[in-house]
């Protein structure tokens, strides 16, 4: 496999997005806000978890980003009696060479679906840790490498806790942002509908907009947008308070600080941006912290919800107005 990816100015990182977006728009009705948090999270080479009732579009959405990313896509059905091999894969005797041969699982793909992640043991949800954490797994003793892009999209329903495994902190943590796409309007329910009869079928295709290879250059191109130092501090500063807050119990690690670094920098690239200004951060806080927030007991109880935490740190966080260089990239700018 070749190794070398081609580079690309951050302005047509932007391009292109905003063509995938569009692409995802014309099957996905009247998400864009959402879809544009999931495409982030692809883009920053991070794991997004949709967490939303049934019905609601989190599969569509991850079959209709695969398509127009270019990308091979699988989609696994989590169940409670799902095994960590059903994942990973696993090694089957082969009768005519008398030995053993690895069949790889459905993780070997792209962009894995892991539908109701949540219904799941524990053992099987840290195969597929191993996988989002270190991109390889480990079956009997043997190590395979997972192949660049690797993505998870994991859905979870919030409202259903009979028969489900809620995901522990440690795995919550490994996403880099969660999303919810709520209920749509009336209108758009009625578009839904409107585009299912006029393309007289169930399946909506879309056509590519770019390809594996093509993402990878725009992953690495975010590499070069610009995060002055006082964006930067205001961004550890955002994650700090969540550990001080009085409703937390344990706050965002420092996981937190760089999901915000990378959301932020993705958020300039749709601005048409090649730095990050603080409304950047604002903007991607909650979906990047929320879910890395431990309230106080109590606080379940009177339904505070860490989203209303974020929002108060962002309140009560000064943001900062400047415009130096930051001081990692002084000596590469050379002035």
């Amino acid at each position: 496999m070749n190794d070398a990816v081609r580079t690309m100015p951050p302005t047509e990182v932007g391009n292109l997005a905003r063509a995938v977006l569009d692409a995802v728009g014309q099957v996905v009705v009247g998400k864009r806000d959402a879809l544009e948090l999931v495409l982030a999270g692809i883009l920053a080479g991070g794991h997004v978890l949709l967490e939303d009732l049934p019905g609601l579009g989190k599969t569509l959405t991850a079959r209709s980003f695969a398509q127009a990313l270019g990308l091979d896509f699988r989609r696994l059905q989590f169940t409670p009696d799902l095994l960590p091999a059903d994942v990973t894969g696993s090694f089957l005797y082969d009768q005519r060479s008398g030995d053993f041969t690895f069949r790889a699982g459905p993780v070997f793909t792209n962009l894995l679906l892991a539908d109701e992640i949540n219904r799941t043991p524990p053992k099987t949800q840290s195969a597929l840790l191993e996988a989002m954490q270190e991109k390889q797994v480990s079956v009997e003793g043997v190590t395979y490498r997972l192949d660049e892009p690797f993505h998870v999209l994991a859905t979870a329903n919030p409202i259903e806790y009979e028969g489900t495994y809620p995901l522990p902190e440690a795995q919550l943590d490994r996403f880099l942002l969660r999303v919810s796409f709520g209920y749509p309007e009336q209108e758009e329910e009625w578009e839904v509908l409107r585009r299912r009869m006029a393309r007289r079928r169930e399946e909506a295709d879309i056509k590519p907009v770019v390809d594996a290879a093509t993402l990878r250059a725009m992953q690495a191109a975010l590499e070069d947008v610009v995060v002055e130092d006082s964006v930067g501090r205001y961004i550890v500063a955002l994650t700090a308070a969540t550990r001080e807050h009085p409703s937390v119990l344990v706050g965002a690690s420092p996981r937190g600080s760089l999901a915000l670094l990378l959301l932020a920098r993705v958020r300039a690239v749709l601005s048409g941006r090649d730095y990050v200004v603080p409304e950047d951060v604002k903007d991607v806080a909650a979906p990047a912290l929320a879910h890395r927030i431990t309230l106080r007991p109590e606080m379940w109880l009177r339904r505070v919800d860490p989203s209303f935490v974020v929002g108060e740190v962002l309140d009560q966080t000064p943001a900062p107005a400047s415009g130096a260089l930051p001081s990692y990239a002084a000596g590469r700018q050379g002035h």
